[in-house]
């Protein structure tokens, strides 16, 4: 056993590369609260850097004629690997599909990692600057493009008497959205309210009918587009 080699500074220098990169990449997730934050992106690229660096030194011992190396089947597994990690940070509720950016990341981190263990600095180093451009930069301007969401109007049916209204405006309110109330109509018989709202904001609309569906009180959410009375969206 050889406790250093002639690629072992090498090796280091790789393996501390992929840590500062997907270090950033990290921050920037737990920045934003995501379920996979700095410590996940970390090891997963590490993780990655260091199969991809074994795959290129580990088996320079049993080189021979008689003997073919393929390199990129550790690579093919560590993309197969990741897809299951990745999949994990992804999870749908109420038709709202939510973790998707962050299992780009995963992706990401790993093929930072694989880039840097393969001694790709430049590609390595470009990748992260690219995401992270993508994240920060041009993510907050691509939130103000216009979408059909603005043509749409929200119609809520809830219990009177709940404090559901309250609830709703504050929820609105915390998810970065404005609530314009257009019209409200009180059936008296089994003490429903119907409240017909507009929301303007950067996030989808559909992560917002999501949240008003959790409100205790509310019995049906309905969207629908505003120059027409179909119905985009029901669930009760």
């Amino acid at each position: 056993m050889t406790w250093w080699t002639g690629s072992s500074l090498t090796e280091l220098q790789l393996l501390l590369l992929t840590f500062v990169l997907c270090a950033l990449i990290g921050l920037e997730r737990q920045f934003r609260q995501k379920a996979a934050g700095f410590r996940t992106h970390v090891l997963v690229g590490i993780g990655s850097a260091v199969f991809t660096l074994v795959s290129a030194f580990g088996f320079s011992t049993v080189l021979a004629e008689e003997v073919v190396l393929d390199p990129s089947r550790i690579a093919a597994g560590i993309v197969s690997g990741i897809g299951f990690l990745g999949a994990g940070v992804i999870f749908t509720r109420r038709d709202v599909v939510r973790g998707l950016t962050t299992a780009a990341t995963i992706w990401v981190s790993a093929a930072v990692g694989m880039a840097a263990g393969a001694g790709m600095v430049s590609l390595a180093i470009g990748l992260t600057v690219l995401h992270l451009f993508t994240l920060i930069v041009m993510g907050p301007r691509v939130a103000y493009f216009p979408t059909r969401d603005a043509n749409r109007i929200v119609r809520v049916t809830y219990y009177d008497g709940r404090g559901v209204l309250r609830t709703l405006l504050a929820t609105a309110t915390s998810l970065g959205f404005s609530t314009f109330i257009l019209a409200t109509r009180r059936y008296e018989e089994n003490e429903l309210v119907q409240l017909d709202a507009r929301f303007k904001g950067k996030p989808p609309l559909q992560d917002l009918v999501s949240a008003i569906h959790e409100i205790d009180g509310v019995r049906r959410v309905r969207v629908r587009s505003r120059q027409s009375d179909d119905e985009e969206d029901s669930q009760s």
